[in-house]
């Protein structure tokens, strides 16, 4: 089992379980993914970038 720890995204509190003990909302994990000069998927984030430029107004 993986011990990384997770965040609250409403109270901001850091745990270790996947629901806040504080707020009882789901956390995430904080942590950004793996940096690779080889990235597989750039061609697929770049195709949905520039089929929806602007995705919050969406």
């Amino acid at each position: 089992m993986e011990k990384l720890l997770r965040r609250c995204d409403r109270c901001q509190t850091y745990t270790l379980s996947k629901i806040c003990s504080r707020c009882g909302s789901e956390t995430v994990y904080p942590h950004p993914p793996k940096f690779s000069l080889e990235d597989k998927y750039a061609t697929y984030r770049l195709v949905e970038r520039y089929k929806n430029p602007n995705p919050k107004e969406a």
